[in-house]
């Protein structure tokens, strides 16, 4: 199984799909832990002085005015957990808590948070384990950072509260503790407050998101190459010097993917025919202008959540210099902004997909295609529904493209007056990736018929390799009418895999 190591310098976004999705197991570096033993030894003699220090020896957030005394603050450091261990809802999928647990270890092994190194031992040793704790989807305002998922993770730490064993079963967090041979924390100074301050979650949710999202956007070109060959649509628009005059990099990209895809195909470039017209419709012309622009929306992304990988978030944090200075790195702004982003481009991805495929069903814009690409139109409605579905589809992402991060409620008496919802940003984006990648089966499987409707003419080798692999998949081609939920979920599974890609590549090489 393949191993991360956890050092002081933050982690890559292949480290946390790494141990999110494919349980990679986690091993904290030498240098992390000398690190985490120095921070220690200066949160230790904070700890020791009789001038009040934020979260080493005061109250948290609007109650920091009062000293707390020695031989309280092992409790209030179990308190702020369980207090704050106050989510609400549904549970979290199991790899946005394991990505959220992995890159708090990750701030905790910067040695600026003044953990001990059993404490961060004793996170790895639990994500290792396979235990997985219960966070609720309601409870982060996203400052300071994601409080509450990540209170129900410190709690687990301590062997309270629940959490999913490795099979998936929920039950007692000290009793999977026991089974694996865990000892519960006990924590000290500063340490509950250290487990709580990030943006790790948001931030795990970021990188799947972008790592879904690379997929679905090279997915959407070759789809839409073939639903431009389906409509004898011209690729002349694709020329790289028409795109060179406009030189974004995304607009570049997404045009050669499916100038790629296209290459050789006896369908394109009917304009003259029996149907003259001088341009294709904008939803087919325009398709590298929509697409290259979310391209470069998730390069910008990708560059934000780079540099929050590479950052300790937490407050106080542990200097070199031996101070602990409070600060508001916690605050979500940075990537909550990214991800409200990234659900505009998706929600506007999916809307001109929808458009081609609409543009595919109809008689009247088809240029010779069956109606709704029925068997027998009248007795077969064909796809009409299937169309439906996907503009339900786009109708939601619009919702879920309303910015959350322009939103804010005060929070902690005043005290935390301005927060980021990059929480809520985030879970939003999740629904909308998974509404693109279904958005996308459906124009996949609109335009794959459709290309096998137009007998006489030979589609592009590309296209015949993606048409291939999808039947090959379960998605059944042409015909009368039939159950259609199957079809349009064996088509979905087949975009969420990479097959549109994987089937392409082989022919085009590897698209951009």
């Amino acid at each position: 199984m393949h191993t991360v190591v956890v050092g002081t310098s933050g982690v890559t976004a292949s480290d946390v799909l790494a141990v999110a999705r494919d349980g990679a197991r986690i091993e904290l570096s030498g240098e992390a832990v000398a690190a985490l033993a120095a921070a220690r030894e200066i949160v230790d003699a904070l700890a020791a002085k009789p001038e009040p220090v934020y979260g080493v020896s005061t109250g948290f957030g609007a109650l920091a005015s009062r000293h707390i005394s020695p031989e309280l603050r092992a409790q209030l450091q179990r308190n702020i957990v369980r207090s704050h261990a106050a989510g609400m809802g549904p549970h979290v999928e199991r790899e946005v808590v394991r990505a959220l647990m992995f890159l708090r270890l990750k701030t905790v092994c910067s040695g600026h948070t003044g953990v001990r190194p059993e404490v961060a031992q004793t996170m790895a040793d639990i994500l290792n384990a396979g235990i997985t704790p219960v966070v609720h989807e309601y409870g982060s305002l996203g400052c300071s950072g994601d409080l509450a998922p990540l209170s129900h993770c410190a709690l687990t730490l301590m062997g309270e509260g629940d959490a999913e064993g490795p099979d998936g079963v929920v039950q007692p967090a000290g009793e999977l503790l026991a089974a694996h041979g865990i000892t519960p924390v006990e924590l000290r100074e500063k340490e509950g407050l250290a487990l709580l301050n990030g943006t790790d979650g948001m931030l795990g949710m970021l990188v799947m998101a972008l790592a879904d999202l690379e997929t679905l956007y090279k997915s959407a070109d070759v789809t839409a190459a073939l639903s431009l060959e389906a409509l004898l649509g011209t690729d002349k628009v694709l020329a790289p010097e028409l795109h060179a005059i406009r030189p974004h990099p995304g607009q570049g990209a997404s045009a050669a993917n499916m100038l790629a895809v296209l290459k050789g195909s006896e369908l394109t470039g009917h304009h003259q025919d029996d149907a003259p017209r001088v341009q294709d419709a904008y939803s087919v012309r325009c398709a590298p202008q929509v697409a290259g622009a979310g391209r470069d929306t998730l390069a910008h992304a990708r560059t934000v959540a780079e540099r929050e990988l590479a950052s300790a978030v937490d407050n106080p944090v542990v200097l070199p210099d031996g101070r602990v200075e409070s600060n508001g790195n916690f605050h979500g702004a940075p990537v909550a902004y990214v991800l409200d982003f990234l659900a505009i481009a998706a929600a506007d991805l999916g809307s001109i997909a929808e458009r081609r495929t609409d543009r595919l069903l109809d008689k009247n814009r088809s240029h010779g295609l069956p109606p709704f690409l029925a068997d027998d139109a009248g007795v077969d409605s064909g796809l009409m529904i299937a169309q439906y579905t996907q503009a339900a589809l786009v109708s939601e992402m619009k919702r879920l493209a309303v910015p959350a991060s322009a939103d804010s409620i005060p929070s902690s008496a005043m005290q935390e007056d301005h927060v980021s919802m990059g929480w809520s940003a985030a879970r939003k984006l999740r629904t909308a990736v998974n509404n693109l990648a279904r958005i996308v089966a459906i124009e996949l499987y609109a335009a794959t018929r459709a290309i096998e409707l137009r007998a006489g003419l030979t589609p592009a080798p590309a296209s015949q390799a993606v048409i291939a692999a999808v039947r090959a998949a379960g998605v059944q081609g042409p015909g009368p009418d039939r159950f259609l939920a199957p079809d349009l979920e064996a088509a979905d599974a087949f975009v969420r895999a990479g097959g549109v890609v994987t089937a392409v590549e082989p022919v085009t090489g590897p698209l951009a």
